[in-house]
């Protein structure tokens, strides 16, 4: 009979289950967005011997929810039985609004939160908010064009405050950058 070592008896997880682990951890700026929705998660690796390796990209560098984004993902990794994690910061491409799933662009709409409008690429409203030009942001309540801006910048820095002039609510809009 041969003889098997410990570490060939372990059954390693595989890049898809990481992935899987990873749909469960909320953005702690917007908690009804995943980290996979916000798109910041780049890549996942398994080694041979089962260390697992993330890659994260911040939302823009100094992003204050960077440091709990980690700690979620290491804490998610670690509550599934995976204690060999390391998560390395990616700064090149720079993460972008256009990084956001459909679904969570769907799920910030539901929530009460205006996603992005346009690309950052600068089709529809674009990057043109970075150099003056207020989009027209339909309001996520009832879906009216009728809106404006109250404040350039929301709850967190990447938001600014918007009302609608016809339903008459106020809400959050996800810049796009």
């Amino acid at each position: 009979m041969p003889v098997v070592s410990l570490d060939q008896q372990r059954k390693f997880p595989t890049e898809a289950a990481i992935w899987r682990l990873l749909e469960e951890v909320p953005d702690p700026e917007v908690p009804v967005l995943t980290i996979l929705d916000l798109g910041v998660v780049r890549s996942v690796a398994v080694a041979e011997n089962g260390a697992i390796r993330i890659g994260v990209t911040p939302t823009y560098s100094g992003c204050p929810a960077t440091a709990a984004i980690n700690m979620a993902i290491r804490d998610r990794l670690l509550q599934a039985g995976h204690d060999t994690v390391t998560i390395d910061t990616i700064l090149a491409p720079a993460w972008t609004t256009d990084w956001i799933s459909e679904d969570g662009k769907r799920k910030l709409r539901d929530y009460g939160i205006a996603p992005p409008v346009g690309t950052a690429a600068g089709e529809g409203a674009g990057r043109g908010t970075l150099f003056g030009a207020d989009p027209d942001v339909p309001c996520p309540h009832c879906g009216s064009a009728h809106t404006e801006k109250v404040s350039e910048f929301g709850s967190t820095a990447c938001k600014a405050q918007y009302r609608c002039t016809d339903c008459l609510e106020p809400f959050e809009y996800f810049k796009c950058i």
